[in-house]
């Protein structure tokens, strides 16, 4: 293969005859992938080249690039609308587009691959493309995703960490006026272990925030600077700045790395930029950075706000256990929330009710997020509420880091319902007298003995955690819900098909069948279509809500539009308001405006939705074929002149 100091000259430029290269790729979309490979491979053979298309599609990578493709590759087109690897095609030319170029304008996207920049390996990084996240625009949807990469590698450590820590406090801790101290040397151990895994929490979450926005080069200047975000002495402060300052870290690690690759070098010093140059630059620049600029307030405000709340211990109780219980809940272990359990923990011999209100509001964020995972089940990716279920443990014994997650993918929602119910644990124990003679937090202490005023103590807690469940659901549902498509999802054991019954078609091994066709939609509008549409999935038995079916797919509609011209749209949606996977079509006799870019209405809607957890590959193989199918013209044409749902259905028999 040509180096990357090196291209060879006639790179993308051979005229008739090219050999091309091409990867399609959506993250939340079934049928873009797919059309997008059809398209392209089809306008190369009408233009006498010859193509192979990497599909990166819902079902995992097919027809995988090999070295031996890229080495004989006159040019690649990478269109795609999530990260792709672009560190194979180094010393080729590439053209890095949306993947709705790729379905609506390929033969363009060829033209322009011949004079597309050579990738050098220190610019584009990963090829990400933003996709805009509930209408804001590219810029907030890569910001959206660079955050939630960072939270989805965080969350094994907050779990592993968190439920170690809280196994070995349940079974080999116990209550001294020091906190809770181990003397068994194995408990002490595991509670070690856990220790680890909570303190790689924060420069995981940087750093992977950061590889998301700058790739490779990107991750050690970010996961260095998440470590000195989470340690304070670095910068005298006696608490760390948490989650949040990872976050910082992790954008800033990122953009500078991004800044750093725009800087012309001389051809020599491109091949080290990326594993010597620029870490070593971005990581040193950060570091001192934090250390001297962002650090020293840091270590100021925390000084501050600890002499600040010594000046209240005269205040009414209520009103200390609100500020407590708010700062508490604020950062789940940062600087704020360390300054109010240390305040509480140097006074617990002298003054226990002060400990008592932050003990009763340390357990409240991650009580309070699980519930509302309990409570909402549809608004959580399955992940999510398997975080869910570890953050009540975690709650349980007194560990405030299990909200963290919930906190970094939806700050502005979850961050205030935490505070609000912190606070009001907070007043409760504190207008109780609620004593804790022990530094820690959370029920556990309650039960180890170290709580005076037991009843009331749990009556703050779990007032406070039905209040942060509640608020946080309430505010998820206002703010629209969650996006499925867009969070990660875990797997689970497969929900097989319903079969047809008796005497109906079996196109798409059925998940589609005549209940789910109709040849005539009455909607005139997107919106209606879509409801119109989820009403006629329901008649497959598969539907359980159908006002989740249509929130969901809507939802993925404000990822981007569904509609992809040809007067074709495939709205789809992940949503556990469906039990099975379940495909519906229906015709507009006078179209549906789908926002599609080649500006035709959709006459041709196919409804597709899978449930979150356990939908096998088999439905995605053959909406990967429906897909490709729908790109010749004669099989449109025939959808279209079919008469009666059975006509339909044996047009569609084409498919699978």
């Amino acid at each position: 293969m040509t180096s990357a100091a090196d291209p060879s000259e006639g790179a993308g430029v051979r005229g008739p005859g090219l050999r091309l290269l091409a990867v399609t790729a959506c993250p939340t979309g079934i049928a873009h992938t797919y059309m997008a490979a059809e398209k392209l491979a089809q306008a190369a053979q009408a233009l006498g080249h010859e193509m192979k298309v990497e599909t990166q599609g819902s079902i995992g990578a097919e027809n995988v690039l090999t070295d031996n493709d890229v080495s004989q590759a006159d040019g690649i087109i990478v269109a795609a609308d999530k990260d792709v690897d672009l560190g194979r095609f180094v010393g080729k030319r590439v053209l890095s587009v949306g993947v709705a170029e790729g379905i609506h304008h390929p033969e363009r996207l060829i033209e322009r691959v011949r004079s597309a920049p050579v990738h050098s390996g220190s610019g584009g990084g990963s090829g990400i493309l933003p996709t805009a996240v509930g209408g804001g625009g590219k810029e907030r949807g890569a910001v959206y995703k660079a955050l939630m990469n960072g939270v989805s590698y965080m969350i094994p450590f907050v779990v592993v960490g968190g439920l170690l820590i809280a196994v070995s406090l349940a079974l080999g801790g116990h209550t001294t006026s020091q906190g809770i101290v181990f003397d068994n040397s194995f408990w002490r151990s595991v509670n070690d272990i856990g220790t680890i895994g909570f303190t790689l929490m924060i420069p995981i979450l940087s750093g992977y925030i950061a590889y998301a926005i700058g790739d490779r080069p990107a991750l050690v200047p970010g996961m260095v600077g998440g470590w000195i975000a989470g340690h304070g002495e670095l910068y005298d402060s006696k608490a760390g700045a948490g989650f949040i300052g990872a976050i910082a870290t992790g954008f800033l690690a990122g953009y500078l790395v991004r800044w750093i690759k725009k800087v012309e070098v001389p051809k020599f010093v491109r091949p080290i930029m990326p594993v010597i140059v620029i870490p070593i630059v971005a990581t040193s620049a950060l570091g001192l950075f934090f250390i001297y600029v962002i650090g020293r307030p840091i270590s100021w405000v925390f000084e501050h706000l600890t002499s600040w709340l010594g000046g209240l211990t005269g205040a009414s109780a209520a009103l200390l256990g609100v500020l407590l219980g708010l700062m508490i809940a604020f950062d789940m272990g940062g600087p704020v929330n360390k300054t109010a359990f240390l305040f509480g923990a140097g006074l617990v011999s002298r003054n226990p009710e002060i400990m008592g209100m932050c003990a009763a509001a340390i357990p409240v964020p991650p009580l309070g997020q699980g519930l509302a995972t309990l409570l909402r089940r549809r608004m959580f990716t399955d992940q999510e509420r398997e975080t869910g279920l570890a953050a009540l443990f975690m709650g349980f014994f007194g560990i405030t880091e299990g909200a963290i997650p919930f906190a970094a993918a939806r700050p502005a929602r979850v961050i205030p319902a935490n505070m609000l119910g912190g606070a009001v644990a907070g007043a409760i124990a504190g207008l109780a007298a609620v004593k804790d003679s022990v530094p820690h937090g959370g029920p556990i202490v309650a039960l180890l003995g170290a709580v005076g005023g037991v009843p009331m103590f749990f009556v703050a807690i779990a007032i406070g955690m039905a209040v942060t469940a509640l608020t946080t659901v309430t505010l998820m549902s206002l703010g629209g819900g969650r996006v499925t498509a867009a969070a990660p999802t875990a797997p689970s054991a497969p929900v097989p098909p319903v079969a047809p019954s008796a005497g109906e078609g079996s196109a798409l091994s059925g998940y589609l069948t005549e209940r789910t066709v109709r040849t005539r939609l009455s909607a005139t509008g997107k919106e209606a279509a879509i409801r119109e549409m989820a009403e006629l999935l329901a008649a497959s038995g598969k539907v359980t809500d159908v006002d989740g079916l249509v929130r969901a797919a809507l939802a993925r509609e404000e990822l981007g539009t569904t509609g992809l011209g040809e007067e074709i749209a495939v709205p789809h949606a992940k949503t556990a308001a469906v039990s099975g996977p379940v495909v519906g079509f229906a015709r507009s006799a006078e179209g549906v405006e789908w926002g599609a870019l080649d500006g035709t209405k959709a006459r041709l809607i196919f409804m597709i939705s899978v449930p979150e957890a356990g939908a096998d590959d088999e439905h995605l193989r053959l909406l990967a074929m429906l897909s490709r199918k729908l790109m010749d013209p004669g099989f449109r044409e025939r959808l279209l002149s079919a008469e009666g749902p059975g006509a339909v259905v044996e047009v569609l028999r084409e498919v699978g």
